[in-house]
């Protein structure tokens, strides 16, 4: 008989948002609520800085800390996968046989990265120049192909669907092509930009500075162009062109991979989920639309915004309040209006600071302009941002 396990709150996924809205719902001396986090990691990776890792700024592992060093002291820890839901019977079933009843559930399971839906990727990471930021055992081979790179076509590449932060895939290449330049190979060499995209990014005024920034670094911007397999024997990528359907080859001799990403199985598969696999909430509670004791936000959720550890650092308060007033039977107060942010990296030393909400309409902090490449945003990035989150979003205090 399978173990069965009750609690008030039930949060899926120790992650950012997940860890973020445990410790702020524990938050309090004399708070006592009753709140359990599922999540089968040993281990909490700090995902922003993986750009400067593939760099050579920093390294991999002080991005990683353990699961246990973040899980709020009042919480307790599920070390286990979820495997279904039954959102009908307030019911999780976990992957090593426990049943999970909850009164309220918080899904903030993030997203999943799917490198097998591009034939040839797997087997080809880490080898001749092909290489990848999106995860902790591959983002080592992004430095080392930037530093083996003597010259030819470097091929960055941006996948249709959601991602990980949005500028992500062209951060990297901002600052490859620096170290090209630096290292003089740029003469020799191609820097190509396929986007599945139709443009460099989504909001001014901060497209037009990337604009600029492509045009100055003289980077070959392919938009339309989906990458769909990669041929390792011959140093080739396929991408298809998603305006006529055809198939592009576009040779290669270092190759940085954006990877297909989407909602979890166990997400995609549920009640939970939306035509597309995503957590079915409403954009600005952030409540669940079937589900009256269920929230979601972060990646997993299909709220319309960029996914970024910032948009999780303004819905999770949203979530934190509705939910206690939901405990209480009252009408949800606070609204999330879509704020999200991406500190886009141009080169070494410098940052333009994108922040925007639903209607992408810009939402800066500081008061200077956001859109122009400044030195003192590669800072914030590099030293302050990580200290923010460590002791600051994940112990509940921002």
């Amino acid at each position: 008989m399978s173990e069965t396990i009750h609690h008030q709150v039930v949060i899926v996924g120790g992650g950012t948002a997940g860890i973020t809205v445990a410790a702020q719902l524990t938050r309090g001396w004399f708070n006592r609520r009753d709140v359990a986090v599922i999540e089968p990691s040993d281990k909490h990776y700090y995902q922003p800085l993986w750009t400067l890792v593939g760099a050579g700024v920093v390294r991999k592992e002080v991005t990683e800390h353990s699961e246990a060093s973040v899980i709020p002291r009042r919480v307790t820890w599920i070390r286990d996968a979820v495997a279904t839901f039954d959102p009908e019977q307030n019911t999780i079933h976990t992957r090593d046989g426990k049943t999970i009843t909850y009164d309220f559930l918080v899904v903030g399971a993030g997203l999943q990265i799917n490198w097998n839906k591009i034939p040839g990727l797997r087997d080809a990471i880490g080898k001749h120049g092909v290489c990848s930021n999106y995860s902790y055992a591959t983002v080592d081979s992004t430095w080392e192909a930037i530093r083996g790179f003597r010259g030819g076509n470097a091929v960055f590449t941006h996948p249709s669907g959601a991602v990980k932060c949005g500028g992500a895939p062209q951060k990297i290449m901002y600052l490859a092509d620096d170290w090209f330049r630096q290292t003089g190979v740029r003469s020799q060499s191609q820097v190509i930009f396929a986007s599945a995209l139709p443009n460099i990014f989504a909001v001014e005024p901060y497209r037009a500075t990337l604009e600029q920034v492509v045009k100055r670094k003289q980077i070959d911007c392919r938009f339309r162009h989906d990458l769909v397999e990669v041929l390792p024997e011959t140093s080739e990528a396929v991408f298809q062109q998603l305006d006529t359907g055809e198939q592009v080859v576009i040779p290669y001799n270092m190759l940085h991979v954006t990877p297909p990403m989407g909602p979890p199985d166990f997400i995609a598969s549920s009640p939970l989920a939306d035509k597309d696999g995503w957590v079915d909430v409403d954009s600005s509670t952030l409540c669940h639309k079937r589900f009256p004791n269920v929230f979601s936000l972060g990646d997993c959720s299909n709220l319309p915004t960029s996914k970024t550890g910032a948009a999780i650092r303004k819905q999770a308060p949203v979530v934190v309040k509705n939910l206690q007033a939901a405990i209480q039977g009252l009408p949800l107060p606070a609204k999330y209006d879509g704020y999200t942010s991406c500190p886009l990296v141009t080169g070494y030393g410098s940052l333009v600071l994108a922040e925007f909400d639903y209607k992408k309409q810009p939402q800066e902090s500081f008061p200077v302009d956001q859109s122009r490449e400044r030195w003192s945003m590669w800072i914030l990035k590099r030293y302050l941002l990580p200290l923010f989150y460590w002791n600051g979003m994940l112990k509940g205090r921002m």
